[in-house]
């Protein structure tokens, strides 16, 4: 098992698909009488699997999250600074196949080819029968989490979080009003801790509107600080 297998937390059936993940088109074009395969094809679908993978995790792990805001954070976990930092974490740019002249212009800590091959790398796992939610999650979830990013954007669970971290604490919602015609209402959700007013929210479902007020709270106990 090499290295780079190691780092990922799979064992290549199929080594083709390994090297071919790791096969920039630089190195394929200078090498096309070997008739070997560059790792877009790979990186096509890895681009899916890996949405597939974080919005599913996001949906499960937060009931309450609006779409936005699912929308908004699997947009911060799958983009090209976030792919760019797992493959450091695997030294990917060691690993990679380039052409002569990528090789020459720093091809090996460009962001935008090491994200690619991250991608290439999640399909060839999916591919070879491997669990890629493995890697998706040692590479990119858990350092998210650790840095985090997930936290910052489920306010509900980061306040009643904060608020158990002494005992005694309560925290409930309720709906002050609700605004405008079936199709197109507007609520309005107060967040009350220890039984006083601390904020209120607007949104266009109560649970919108339960993490708006959620968040004003925390932006409130901040500013007090």
């Amino acid at each position: 098992m090499t290295k780079l297998e190691e780092s990922i937390g799979h064992e290549f059936k199929d080594r083709n698909l390994l090297e071919t993940a790791v096969t920039h088109s630089s190195y394929a074009n200078e090498n096309k009488k070997k008739a070997i395969r560059c790792n877009e094809r790979l990186e096509f679908l890895g681009d899916a699997v890996l949405g597939l993978t974080v919005a599913d995790r996001l949906y499960r792990k937060y009931p309450d999250m609006p779409e936005g805001e699912m929308t908004r954070l699997r947009a911060e976990l799958v983009c090209e600074h976030s792919l760019h930092e797992a493959a450091k974490r695997l030294d990917l740019g060691s690993h990679i196949r380039l052409g002569h002249g990528e090789e020459m212009s720093g091809g090996r800590t460009r962001g935008s080819i090491l994200a690619d091959a991250v991608e290439a790398l999640i399909a060839a796992v999916y591919l070879d029968g491997g669990d890629p939610e493995i890697m998706i999650d040692r590479l990119i979830l858990t350092p998210a989490r650790e840095k985090g990013v997930s936290v910052v954007l489920d306010h509900k669970t980061l306040l009643q979080e904060r608020m158990q971290r002494t005992a005694g604490h309560t925290v409930s919602y309720e709906t002050v009003k609700e605004e405008g015609p079936d199709h197109s209402k507007t609520f309005t959700v107060r967040v009350i801790i220890d039984g006083k007013s601390a904020a209120e929210g607007e949104g266009s479902s109560k649970k919108e509107a339960e993490q708006a007020a959620a968040r004003r709270a925390l932006e409130a106990m901040d500013n007090d600080a």
